[in-house]
């Protein structure tokens, strides 16, 4: 997450400082540990018949819960931005793979907030709802640069056949 948008914000687009950033984002996490739920020590996760709707409902632990679905996510993710940073990938392509990832990112957030109490320690389900919050972020932060900048991430010079999404 973050790593080609954070640095085309800070470095060619100068919208605010990384100290700004990092200002807000700790008020944010203040807001979610505030927000966050007391961990239920006796909590016993369904069984792992109907994993995600038992994730749905807050039937799992957090762990069980996070984990994959954010590896896999940070995976595709990295693996779209390189993809396009490379020119191996067209603009509408990029467009796709967000979107067709949305529903499944609203489904874990879901999942996220729902099974925040399921874990030993308040900290644990307040940084994963940050991190999804922070999931949502970055989309803003892809679709800013998408609509307003895209000559800054996309290689437009490569891309002969959309070269139009580039405008």
């Amino acid at each position: 997450m973050f790593i080609y948008s954070l640095t085309i914000l800070f470095n060619q687009i100068n919208l605010l400082s990384p100290a700004e950033a990092l200002f807000m984002m700790a008020g944010l996490f203040v807001v979610v540990w505030i927000l966050a739920p007391d961990p239920d020590i006796g909590f016993r996760s369904l069984s792992y018949d109907n994993y995600l709707f038992s994730s749905w409902i807050g039937g799992q632990g957090l762990s069980t819960v996070f984990w994959p679905f954010f590896l896999v996510l940070n995976a595709v993710l990295f693996s779209a931005d390189w993809l396009v940073k490379s020119g191996q990938l067209t603009v509408s392509s990029w467009d796709d793979v967000h979107f067709v990832l949305l529903l499944p990112i609203i489904w874990w957030t879901v999942s996220i907030w729902r099974c925040s109490a399921n874990t030993r320690f308040r900290l644990y389900g307040a940084g994963a709802r940050f991190i999804t919050v922070a999931v949502f972020l970055e989309y803003v932060l892809k679709l800013y640069i998408r609509a307003e900048y895209p000559r800054l991430f996309f290689n437009c010079e490569e891309l002969l056949l959309d070269y139009g999404s580039c405008f």
